[in-house]
């Protein structure tokens, strides 16, 4: 068999093709990789935020029970608004 110009053009855009094609689906790969730790560091986050306001509710409801009226209840009431509708778009 003789090798001439034409054949090693053939090959080496052969070779081409497959490379842009393996580096293409590696790169895929990666940017699904890194959207699902993101993914799970945006849910420890929400949890994290969940467990925060329920102890604001908590202070909040302890300073009503003491007598402090005013920005406690109007804060107090716009966190539950803000926990229920979270809630509900949660489900859907």
């Amino acid at each position: 068999m003789y090798i001439d110009a034409n054949t090693i053009i053939l090959a080496a855009s052969l070779l081409g093709a497959i490379s842009a094609l393996i580096g293409a689906i590696i790169a895929v790969y990666k940017v699904i990789e890194n959207n699902n730790r993101q993914n799970e560091a945006i849910k420890a986050i929400q949890k994290e935020q969940t467990i925060i306001c329920y102890g604001l509710k908590g202070a909040l409801q302890g300073l009503i029970e003491q007598g402090c009226d005013g920005p406690c209840k109007e804060a107090l009431t716009m966190l539950d608004k803000h926990l229920n509708k979270g809630a509900h778009n949660a489900n859907l």
